[in-house]
């Protein structure tokens, strides 16, 4: 298994896709009105779509969001953010080494200062995940995807490449609602995984497969031991 997609819902996918695309230098994938993606390629390392899908209206806050690399010209990288269509977001941060941004459809996201663990990321730093159990998570995030853990304080973990975006579990600021997670991951099976033993994988580390009642899907629906949703995909044929 890999982990494939970062997944968002959008009221208008081609015009939020082509603002993250912007930002993160992807390649178009599927251009849309219901759908939108775009791939961002890491050099040596992973490959992570972006994929924005149409929904009605906005779903409950995100429980997770993008950190933006900015290198040594952080206020111009801010600058370039709000120039494509991001604005300031007051999220109660205080004075931080960060600027919080929303993007055109109000998700937070966060330009960071340079750091030294930003180091071959690429444009997306980190995917902070709010978590009620971090090293529960990491354990079980890491099973799921093949990525190590990073030594140093709040859990998180990176592909094998050590390239590419850190998934860092973060302590929830409050238990996960009823609603929907309006960003979420995905993960590809490969030839030769079983879905049976992934669903059991899932479910022996305290997860739990979700029914939607949106009839039949070519992918499985599950939640994390936090509750956060993810996909996982079938094996390419």
């Amino acid at each position: 298994m890999y982990l494939e997609n970062l997944v968002v819902d959008a009221v208008e996918p081609q015009r939020l896709g082509r603002f993250w695309e912007a930002v993160v230098g992807g390649e178009t994938l599927t251009d849309e009105p219901d759908v939108y993606e775009t791939r961002l390629t890491i050099e040596g390392g992973p490959v992570l779509d972006l994929c924005f899908q149409r929904v009605h209206e906005p779903s409950s806050p995100p429980r997770l969001h993008v950190d933006l690399r900015s290198g040594p010209g952080h206020a111009e990288e801010v600058d370039r953010l709000l120039a494509l269509g991001a604005r300031h977001l007051d999220v109660g941060q205080g004075r931080v080494p960060w600027v919080v941004l929303a993007d055109p459809e109000g998700n937070p996201c966060c330009v960071m200062d340079e750091r030294t663990e930003d180091y071959l990321t690429g444009p997306i730093a980190a995917l902070p995940l709010d978590s009620s159990g971090v090293e529960r998570d990491a354990r079980f995030w890491s099973w799921l995807t093949g990525w190590t853990r990073v030594p140093g304080g709040v859990p998180t973990l990176r592909h094998p490449s050590q390239r590419g975006p850190l998934l860092e579990l973060c302590p929830e600021p409050a238990p996960k609602g009823a609603g929907k997670n309006p960003l979420h991951l995905d993960v590809r099976l490969e030839a030769g995984d079983d879905p049976d033993d992934v669903a059991a994988g899932i479910i022996e580390r305290g997860g739990r497969e979700l029914r939607t009642g949106w009839g039949d899907l070519p992918w499985r629906i599950y939640a994390d031991p936090s509750g956060n949703e993810l996909c996982v995909l079938p094996a390419r044929s």
